[in-house]
């Protein structure tokens, strides 16, 4: 029997939306629904393992966790590309690194879900409401106002589409960007200084790189309408944290929507939990009931080929 193990099943629905039953007589499954942080408890808890099924992530695979799990034979990852995986690291011990789909509907539909929240305050009134309140902010209408999107890929190009729906005015920036792409999407092309000059809401649509890591800065929010919010769905790195804080806390911008932080979980001391020009979630844009169908069967089925000899969607 080979032993499988799926980490971070934070809601338990692993074991439910994958086609396990494919394995039943092939492998040992072991579900773990809390998160290890902790280097030296993880190798324990994967001792003896030969198949690992990361979530997104949410736990890291460098060099050094890598050499130290000498059962494993399989890493697969929920999505195509994960930058917390030491790619060339599993090459080199022979580890195989298998992926899977990732819907681009649910991250983009978030986005809007935290545009709509902290523009209109949506969050703010529903706790005063609950508390015996009733209008206490006013926010402003999106039409006619202008989107700023960084990073016109799949995500953002679908993110622009909505913000079109809704009337805005669209500007897109990124360091590659194509301006044909751009224009085709209905969205201008226009440099960084001139996006977040312009921009009622700003947000960030990149992969998580050595270039665009800290790509929104203390500069940066300078730059930016005090009316202005700040969205991002994609890595928390990519923003300057500390420099949001004060940007939020000073009102150098108007607010921030954000689904992920530069450690996740967020620490339950962190500032970004109590500021009230803030609308926060637990890292949600690809947790969709739909998209975690899509991971655990091709979970399942990367799986079934490796025991098969014949591995697909290898990364």
């Amino acid at each position: 029997m080979t032993k499988v193990v799926v980490l971070d099943d934070y809601q338990d629905v692993a074991r439910g939306l994958g086609s396990w039953e494919q394995l039943a007589d092939t492998i040992e499954l072991t579900v773990l629904h809390e998160h290890v942080d902790d280097t030296e408890e993880l190798v324990a808890r994967l001792a003896g393992a030969q198949v690992v099924v990361a979530m997104r992530e949410r736990t890291p695979f460098d060099q050094r966790r890598l050499e130290r799990l000498t059962d494993l034979r399989l890493l697969v990852t929920t999505g195509m590309t994960n930058a917390a995986i030491d790619l060339q690291a599993a090459r080199d011990l022979g580890i195989t690194v298998c992926g899977t789909a990732s819907p681009p509907a649910p991250p983009a539909e978030l986005t809007w879900a935290l545009i709509l929240a902290i523009t209109r305050n949506v969050c703010r009134e529903d706790r005063a409401v609950r508390a015996g309140g009733w209008q206490h902010t006013i926010g402003p209408e999106l039409a006619g106002r202008t989107l700023g999107v960084i990073g016109m890929g799949r995500l953002g190009s679908r993110v622009a589409a909505f913000g079109k729906a809704f009337g805005m005015r669209l500007l897109a920036w990124s360091a590659n960007l194509d301006p044909a792409a751009a224009e085709a999407a209905g969205a201008e092309p226009v440099s960084k200084q001139e996006l977040l000059g312009d921009s009622d809401v700003v947000t960030l649509h990149l992969r998580l790189s050595d270039r665009t890591r800290g790509i929104i800065a203390a500069p940066d929010f300078a730059m930016m309408r005090p009316t202005a919010y700040l969205v991002n769905t994609s890595r928390g790195p990519l923003v300057d944290e500390p420099a949001l804080v004060e940007a939020l806390r000073s009102g150098r911008i108007a607010g921030a929507g954000l689904d992920v932080f530069d450690t996740e979980p967020l620490p339950a001391d962190h500032p970004l939990r109590s500021l009230p020009n803030v609308v926060v979630t637990p890292h949600l844009g690809y947790v969709s009931t739909g998209g975690y169908q899509t991971y655990f069967r091709e979970a399942v089925e990367d799986i079934a080929a490796w025991l098969e000899g014949s591995p697909v969607r290898v990364l």
